[in-house]
């Protein structure tokens, strides 16, 4: 089994703006499938913005869901 701690950056750590699917699903402990309902059906506690078609989370809205609220 792989270690996915080593492959992602801890959020405290982060400097980027976005993040992928993948990264944001880790971040929040979901599954990559439940970020693509939340942007689609566009009702999820956090909403992505797309660029040239791809999904991308903010980090700021990661962090504030993970403290307890969004912005």
């Amino acid at each position: 089994m792989r270690n996915y701690l080593n492959q992602f950056t801890p959020i405290e750590n982060e400097i980027r703006t976005h993040v992928s699917t993948a990264v944001a699903a880790f971040y929040l402990n979901r599954q990559p499938q439940t970020l693509r309902a939340w942007a689609s059906s566009e009702n999820g506690p956090i909403r992505p913005v797309r660029v040239q078609g791809r999904l991308a989370w903010s980090i700021a809205s990661i962090r504030a869901l993970l403290q307890g609220g969004v912005k």
